[in-house]
């Protein structure tokens, strides 16, 4: 079972969606309805941001100038009944000009999909990795239905 907290840094992410945490909250259901996790629930945050924040993250995390989609901050903190799984941070202005040529919604659930498996230990450094993560990525985007 999944937990997802939203920190909106940015207002025009709540001019796109109108109701950002029900639109999570909606996320959430779905996503605990249809994948398995083990009983503990897992809880992460979702943090709503710029091109310029996400550059300043990037340059003080990464050492890397420059912006980026998204960045996951993974944490793995136990807690009695819950593991708090760490912070994903996604640019506004990225997923708005990648939603040209699909949705708005599409390219975020992308996004946030993408964080979560960052958080959960996968990674795309290697070739074989990045496949893997691409088919876990593409399996529970169609089980969603996003």
């Amino acid at each position: 079972m999944i937990k997802i907290y939203v920190v909106v840094d940015f207002p025009k992410w709540k001019k796109k969606i109108k109701n950002l945490k029900n639109y999570f909250k909606t996320k959430q259901t779905k996503f605990n309805n249809h994948i398995n996790l083990a009983k503990n629930k897992k809880e992460f945050t979702i943090f709503l941001t710029n091109n310029l924040r996400m550059k300043k993250l990037n340059n003080k995390f990464r050492k890397i100038n420059k912006s980026t989609d998204v960045l996951s901050f993974p944490l793995k903190m136990k807690m009695k009944r819950n593991t708090y799984l760490g912070d994903i941070a996604i640019s506004y202005e990225i997923v708005n000009k990648r939603s040209k040529k699909s949705s708005f919604h599409h390219e975020l659930d992308k996004m946030w999909i993408h964080g979560y498996l960052h958080l959960s230990g996968y990674n795309h450094i290697k070739y074989k990795d990045f496949k893997k993560m691409s088919k876990k990525e593409n399996l529970i985007f169609k089980q969603l239905n996003f």
